[in-house]
């Protein structure tokens, strides 16, 4: 390592200078400044011809990067980072090709409210619109994926961008903003005893989200539940991005209240709680379902309403009154008709009617009759003797980490199995790609997720086919000695597509199978991490506990029945009481 003798200290083996001694000269150092002052301490990216001013300003100061070997790779590892922290995570790409492969990453950080800050190099401002080497108009390209996006024009104004990004980023509904960065603006220098040390406060007129409940609203919610015969709150996202599960745990204690959840809303109450009645939606649990067909007040907190959830919406809680709490006021009345709408944080909300102290409702019965269909009609499957199933290993997995794990996953079969059969203690504690359904997504989130709580164990669920997206992120498992364990739910198909073909295209397997495949455990071998693989049931239990235990990185390749479906299911546009697939125990 190269030290300096004077200012230097060493991060990551990389040479820096203290914060003191250094002082801003151009746009890229004022850029890492700026970042610095938002209290970033870890960026994931990849750099190239349109950053290179960037990457020589990181290397002079003491922010960790990580170098991701994929820009996919960096945005989803940045999600998982921001998910389990709920603050923004940071990206930096070059321009061109660099910035396009975010493009997915942004889209799914818009869609389950993500905060991140993403920087993209662009060319310099004298040749942009002329086709320049690695030009793309990522401002063009993502306004649609985007809470919002600058190109910054001048030198002066990185700082005030950068601060009203993060602003953006993480409050109100949250989402991901980027900023484009030409070459030539991160080299002009300034005059630095006019930038620093403005702390002007944001002023944005166009952005003022409101957090705080309407008064007539509240009244209007705690008349409806002090009423309601058969009550039903549903949390969503929302009530973990207010970091408001203990409200919402005292919230439905003191009034005694079933709490369900979208899939995104998963954490915001124990998972074993005895008032939570599981996950609702396609593949939810039975009682969840028909919950919200049966109640007659519906208190929605966070949650978006969206189709896989909802199904055929004009079917959806035919016999309920809709409270719905959202802090976008977008969302409200959106898929479904509201009766009563309250624009508001989560958080914010339920402490309202907490403080409210209305008289709880009599529905006693109701609970009975919800706890006498959880315990009749829990998820199930039949047991091979020839063939593990998907759901043992999940189950495995939570039996293994008591439910304390971070848990990521991709999309698909295993991401519902996931959902159904992992049991979560913790908020901050899934993280899925919800509303896009990207593959590719859970392992590298799983690596933002162990840098942003690297005492916690972090367990990536991953299908075989989605693991192959992104794989090439295992050479950060060795590098920096993550613990993450990747449990690979190998049945050699792409499971939900190869599902619907089963039950709706007359069993026409059109490219849904797999047959060759990489060795998963020589794969591991190759980026110097340790593999497992899980042939029979009777192993399986031994080898998760080692691999699990362990405190290195590990890849589980579990071998699975190819031929297993994921239910219940709700077919795609059908109502919640077309449920197919259950079963009484």
């Amino acid at each position: 390592m190269t030290t300096n003798t004077s200012t230097s200290v060493k991060i990551d083996d990389q040479m820096t200078q203290t914060e003191e001694t250094f002082k801003p000269k151009n746009g890229a150092d004022l850029l890492v400044h700026a970042l610095k002052e938002q209290d970033v301490d870890i960026v994931f990216g990849y750099p190239g011809g349109a950053v290179l001013n960037v990457y020589d300003a990181l290397y002079k100061n003491p922010i960790r990067h990580i170098l991701t070997r994929h820009e996919q790779g960096a945005i989803h590892a940045a999600e998982g980072y921001a998910r389990v922290l709920n603050k923004p995570g940071v990206v930096i790409a070059t321009s061109g090709p660099g910035a396009t492969n975010l493009v997915t990453g942004i889209t799914d950080a818009m869609i389950d409210s993500i905060p991140l800050v993403i920087f993209t190099g662009q060319v310099a401002t004298s040749v942009i619109g002329s086709d320049a080497f690695q030009e793309a108009d990522i401002i063009g390209i993502t306004t649609p994926i985007t809470k919002h996006n600058y190109q910054v024009q001048d030198v002066r104004d990185i700082p005030r961008i950068i601060k009203e990004a993060f602003h953006i980023a993480n409050t109100g509904r949250k989402g991901p903003v980027l900023i484009d960065f030409p070459k030539n603006i991160s080299a002009d220098l300034f005059d630095v005893s006019d930038l620093l040390g403005n702390d002007e406060p944001i002023y944005l007129p166009g952005y003022q989200p409101n957090t705080r409940p309407n008064y007539l609203q509240i009244q209007k919610a705690a008349q409806a539940i002090s009423e309601a015969k058969k009550p039903l709150v549903l949390a969503g996202a929302g009530v973990l991005f207010a970091d408001a599960r203990a409200e919402l745990t005292e919230f439905v204690e003191k009034y005694q209240l079933p709490v369900i959840n979208t899939l995104l809303g998963l954490g915001s109450i124990h998972g074993d709680h005895e008032l939570n009645f599981g996950m609702a939606g396609m593949h939810g649990a039975a009682v969840a379902n028909d919950a919200i067909q049966k109640c007659d007040l519906l208190i929605n907190i966070g949650a978006r309403f969206d189709d896989r959830l909802t199904g055929d919406t004009k079917r959806f809680a035919p016999n309920a009154t809709i409270i719905h709490i959202d802090i976008d006021p977008a969302e409200i009345g959106k898929n479904i008709p509201t009766d009563i709408p309250i624009v508001a944080d989560a958080k914010e909300a339920i402490k309202a009617l907490i403080n409210k102290d209305f008289q709880a409702p009599d529905n006693a019965d109701w609970l009975d009759f919800l706890r006498q269909k959880q315990n009749d009609y829990p998820y199930w499957y039949v047991e091979d003797e020839s063939e593990i199933l998907p759901q043992q290993i999940i189950e495995m997995v939570h039996a293994i980490t008591g439910g304390d794990a971070i848990v990521t996953t991709d999309v698909g079969q295993h991401q519902m199995w996931a959902a159904q059969y992992y049991k979560l203690n913790n908020d901050h504690s899934w993280v899925t790609s919800g509303g896009l359904g990207t593959m590719g997504f859970g392992f590298p989130a799983a690596i933002g997720a162990q840098f942003a709580k690297p005492n916690k164990k972090v367990i990536a669920i991953v299908g075989d086919a989605g693991f192959q997206m992104t794989n090439q992120e295992l050479a950060l498992l060795n590098e920096y000695n993550l613990p993450v364990k990747v449990v690979i739910i190998n049945n050699a198909a792409l499971g939900m597509v190869r599902q619907w073909q089963e039950l709706f295209y007359d069993g026409r397997y059109s490219q849904s199978l797999m047959p060759v495949q990489p060795d998963f455990v020589k794969l591991a071998d190759a980026f110097g991490v340790k593999g497992y693989r899980i042939n029979t049931i009777d192993e399986a239990a031994s080898i998760l506990e080692e691999a699990i235990n362990s405190n290195e990185p590990a890849v589980i390749d579990a071998r699975v029945k190819q031929h297993e479906n994921v239910y219940p299911m709700v077919p795609a546009g059908k109502s919640l009481d077309d449920i197919v697939g259950v079963k009484r125990i």
